[in-house]
């Protein structure tokens, strides 16, 4: 499609297309007074975004006593956004339309130590199913990956291929090349915890809270933030890594961080799985112990136990509860969220976690702070990391910079950083494998340990 010479146009097009996405105006009576144009302008620019493909007619309004009006609305099937979340142990893939809405997904276990290269085999092949599974075909537009672990912000433009390195596997493997190569769309990738803080959220709402902070109470803990209305990243992108904040009890356990004392290395799945099995050696409870004797002990099996009256499996999600709970008053009085909502492993061991945690929160912080705030257990799960993946894609589509470059071609697909963006990923996919580096010697293996530069003798 050529486009359309709007330089001249482009502000009050890009004005009346951003009300109509973010659902802001919908007459043209609504656009003409929320931008300010006149009614010429509206209905030309009206007709242009229509031309385009980008709009269309809604449903009417009651009438005021005149012709009932007629209102527009963005096109939500004129393209397609495939998402995507890895996690250590899952794979979820999706299919949303151009609201950020997903229409179709799919989860299925996964193995992230397996490496790169087979992962993406099999991410590769669910997202061809996934593009099968359409009831009407949609162009693609944009793909957004959650990934585990921090992913730093990149510096550059809009479209950029950004880089994995949650792993030193996947840090020097080519796997947004391989996307962007194959499917000939920009990609867009966040952490998991940032993903699913974007889906708890949801799409732009204006009656909705703007201050939210989700946090993600498993293996990990982490949090995402939600600050008047925009997702907070930090400089390097790896904001909210509150597991990593001292709680102030002396541990000599060290964190995967290299710091003691870590909140997770106290309140995380794996500590609360340690204190039930101390609590089994100890003969502090029957049930627990007859769980170990059975095997691995679960969290859901010390939630189960706490549930059922077990005073020690109740003690030991209490007291995870208040830790995290004294952490997030810390954050609550920092960032004075309208809501917290928790997710994860732990959240579904039952209320003494959650009812820990509202304590903590509400005893530790600014009264203020704490009244009119909500502490909720996330109804979403999985799927909300796959609901952020996809907002996270619509919100760089339609970013002001990013819109301006493509609107008057009514399609990102005609971006015209596009072509070099999948030029440079193709040049990256042929060039050879950059070689691994040397692994380090085993600590015990001291004849092999390298000596110094300057210090040879």
């Amino acid at each position: 499609m050529a486009e359309r010479p709007i330089d001249s146009e482009r502000h009050s097009l890009l004005a009346v297309f951003d009300l109509i996405r973010t659902g802001r105006a919908a007459t043209r009576l609504e656009l003409e007074l929320a931008s300010g144009l006149g009614r010429a302008v509206v209905t030309d620019r009206l007709a242009t975004l229509t031309q385009l493909g980008l709009i269309e007619e809604g449903e009417r309004r009651p009438s005021m006593g005149g012709r009932a009006p007629r209102t527009v609305r963005l096109r939500a099937d004129a393209g397609g956004i495939l998402v995507a979340n890895l996690d250590r142990s899952t794979l979820d893939v999706g299919l949303a339309d151009l609201t950020g809405r997903v229409l179709f997904e799919h989860h299925e276990p996964a193995d992230l130590a397996a490496g790169p290269e087979p992962l993406l085999a099999r991410l590769h092949a669910l997202f061809d199913w996934v593009l099968e599974q359409q009831d009407q075909q949609r162009a693609l537009w944009g793909i957004g990956i959650g990934v585990p672990g921090a992913v730093e912000t990149p510096s550059g433009p809009a479209m950029t291929l950004e880089r994995l390195t949650f792993a030193p596997s996947w840090a020097s493997y080519p796997a947004v090349e391989a996307l962007v190569a194959r499917h000939r769309a920009p990609v867009w990738v966040r952490s998991s915890i940032q993903m699913a803080t974007m889906g708890e959220f949801g799409p732009p709402d204006p009656a909705r809270p703007r201050d939210v902070l989700f946090v993600e109470l498993g293996e990990e803990i982490s949090a995402g933030i939600v600050s008047e209305g925009r997702l907070h990243r930090g400089a390097q992108g790896i904001a909210g890594q509150i597991g990593h904040i001292p709680v102030g009890e002396g541990s000599d356990l060290v964190c995967h961080c290299g710091n003691r004392g870590c909140l997770e290395t106290l309140a995380a799945s794996e500590a609360v799985r340690r204190a039930a099995e101390a609590a089994a050696r100890d003969g502090r409870s029957r049930r627990l112990a007859e769980a170990v004797a059975r095997g691995t002990i679960t969290v859901p099996e010390i939630g189960l136990a706490a549930q059922l009256g077990d005073a020690a499996a109740a003690q030991i999600l209490a007291r995870c509860g208040r830790l995290i709970g004294t952490t997030l008053a810390a954050l609550t009085n920092a960032l004075n969220p309208s809501s917290i909502v928790l997710g994860g492993e732990l959240t579904q061991t039952g209320d003494i976690l959650l009812a820990a945690v509202r304590e903590a929160v509400y005893r530790n912080s600014h009264p203020l702070a704490t009244r009119d705030l909500a502490i909720v257990r996330s109804t979403m799960g999985r799927s909300a990391a796959l609901a952020g993946a996809a907002l996270i894609a619509v919100d760089e589509l339609f970013g002001p910079d990013m819109l301006a470059a493509w609107v008057g071609r009514g399609t990102p697909m005609l971006h015209p950083d596009l072509p070099a963006l999948i030029a440079e990923a193709q040049a990256r996919l042929r060039e050879p494998a950059a070689a691994a580096p040397a692994r380090p010697p085993a600590p015990d293996d001291r004849h092999a340990a390298p000596s110094r530069p300057g210090r040879q003798r």
